[in-house]
Parts: C-alpha cells; sequence; structure tokens
C-alpha cells in the first residue's frame, strides 16, 4: 500500500520505526502537501464571501492551484521513499570483482541523482505554494488567517527540510556538473521562497496580536 493512502496514524508509526523509510524527504512532501491543503483550504472559505467578492476569480484559481500541487507532493511522499529504497538495494549487489565493483558503483550514482530530483522537485512545488499564499495576502477571509500562516510554516519548512534532503544526496555525487546544477536550482529557490513565507507569517501574526 502506498503511504499516501495509509492512516495518519500508520505513516507516524512507520516513520518512528527503525525502517529507513520514508525519511525527511517524504516527511518534506507531507509537510508541503499539508501546506498547500491549507492554501486551498483558505482560498475556498474566502470564495463566494461578499466582502472578498473583487478577490473572487484570484481566490478560484488559487484553490484550483493549491489542489494540483497538494495532489504532486502527496505523489511525491512514494516516490521520495521509492528513490531511497534504490539506493538500499545498491548495497544488496556484489562487489567481488572489479566489473561488479565498477557496476555497483554506477548504480549507486544513478541511484542518488534520483533521491536528488524528487526533493527539488518538494522545493519547486512549495515555492510555487507560496507564492500561491503570497497573492493572496490581505485579500483573503480574515477568519482564516491562522490557516495561512501555519500554510507559510508549514511550506518553509518543507523547502528547508527537502533542500537538506538534496544537500546530503549531492554530498556522495561524483559528476560534478550535475552537483553544481543542482546546488544552483536549490539555493536560487530558497531565495525565492523564504522571504515571502516569512513575510506572510509576519503578517499573520501582526494581524493577531492584541
Amino acid at each position: 500500500m502506498k503511504l499516501v493512502d495509509s492512516a495518519i496514524r500508520d505513516v507516524l508509526e512507520i516513520t518512528a520505526s527503525d525502517a529507513p523509510a520514508p525519511g525527511g524527504g517524504s516527511i518534506a512532501a507531507l509537510t508541503g502537501a499539508l501546506g498547500a491543503a491549507l492554501v486551498g483550504m483558505v482560498a475556498s472559505l474566502t470564495i463566494g464571501r461578499k466582502m472578498y467578492a473583487d478577490h473572487e476569480q484570484l481566490m478560484i484559481d488559487s484553490a484550483k492551484k493549491a489542489e494540483e500541487l497538494r495532489l504532486q507532493l502527496a505523489d511525491i511522499i512514494d516516490r521520495d521513499a521509492e528513490a531511497f529504497k534504490s539506493v538500499s538495494a545498491v548495497f544488496a549487489m556484489p562487489k567481488k570483482t572489479d566489473e561488479e565493483i565498477n557496476k555497483r558503483t554506477a548504480a549507486m550514482q544513478t541511484a542518488l541523482k534520483s533521491c536528488v530530483m524528487t526533493p527539488i522537485e518538494i522545493m519547486e512545488c512549495a515555492l510555487c505554494a507560496i507564492e500561491l499564499a503570497s497573492e493572496m495576502q490581505g485579500k483573503f477571509n480574515s477568519n482564516a488567517a491562522s490557516d495561512l500562516g501555519v500554510a507559510a510554516l508549514s511550506l518553509k519548512a518543507a523547502v528547508k527540510g527537502a533542500w537538506l534532503n538534496v544537500l546530503i544526496n549531492l554530498s556522495a555525487i561524483k559528476d560534478t556538473e550535475f552537483v553544481a546544477e543542482y546546488k544552483q536550482q536549490g539555493e536560487a529557490i530558497l531565495k525565492k521562497a523564504l522571504p515571502p513565507a516569512d513575510d506572510i507569517y509576519n503578517d499573520v501574526l501582526q494581524s493577531l496580536l492584541l
């Protein structure tokens, strides 16, 4: 059964066990999916409210996009776990002869690269969700302010958590061009994602302080 189809309690239990997957990458994807879900929730709670009629189309579009991101991030939960399993499978490969060693080394490099791709995708999705939330600032149902704040925190955690998973895999990859490309890509996402996520949270916080 896919993790995404499991009960929350089951996911928590397997994550807390000594099973190597799901790990940080899958949890970053789950955290991002929850953040995207909250963005969609805030948009949905704004749709149809007369006070926010001027922003109706924005909220309709945002709810639709947030749902797409939620589904994509939910899908990555299992894909990231599978990517890590491909690394674990390499350890079972024979390594007695030079040929076997070379095959094992090549397989490991391929597997590690796949383990970079999923967290990069998490970062990209979370950035998109943060940008959606940013566009909604000052235009959404104020009764859902805390929900948008939690969304921003969750999406920020997803970005930074996924970045750690990118870095740990890049550290073992010998292809310097690949490493440089994805390190640059990840750093660019961080630069775009973190400031607006903080702005959203701080705006929500200030609006709630008595």
